[in-house]
């Protein structure tokens, strides 16, 4: 598994690994303490980490596309394209996609983690509740 990301950059990717690698407890290390997920509104704690262990339970990967980062200190805002593609424990085929509009903190031990982490940028989410 990845170490958290040393450049804001690297958020995504670090996230996808931690991701693909279906522990949500991992993943969850990807946010800051006071970290939000927006799915449906905004998600907190283990709200957030609830929904992205359901997205994680779909069983297919994600892949990131980062598109830009902007930096200003010790605050980062990327723009990501991301995938969520393959066949989930039911058989049935699984796609969600969108281009997130995320915040990365640069934390005191130097990691970035996500404050913001909003996958579907300005679309609204249309789906069930993960």
């Amino acid at each position: 598994m990845r170490r958290l990301a040393e450049r804001p950059e690297d958020v995504p990717s670090v996230f996808a690994d931690r991701f693909n690698g279906g522990d949500p407890a991992a993943l969850a290390e990807v946010y800051a303490d006071d970290g939000m997920l927006i799915l449906g509104g905004p998600l907190t704690g283990a709200a957030a980490h609830a929904a992205n262990a359901r997205l994680q339970s779909l069983g297919a990967p994600i892949t990131v596309r980062p598109r830009q980062c902007y930096v200003n200190g010790d605050l980062a805002l990327l723009i990501v394209d991301w995938t969520i593609e393959g066949t989930g424990p039911d058989g049935e085929p699984v796609h969600i996609q969108g281009i997130a509009t995320d915040v990365a903190r640069r934390g005191n031990d130097g990691y970035w983690r996500y404050v913001i982490d909003n996958p579907f940028g300005v679309e609204e989410f249309e789906g069930p509740t993960p």
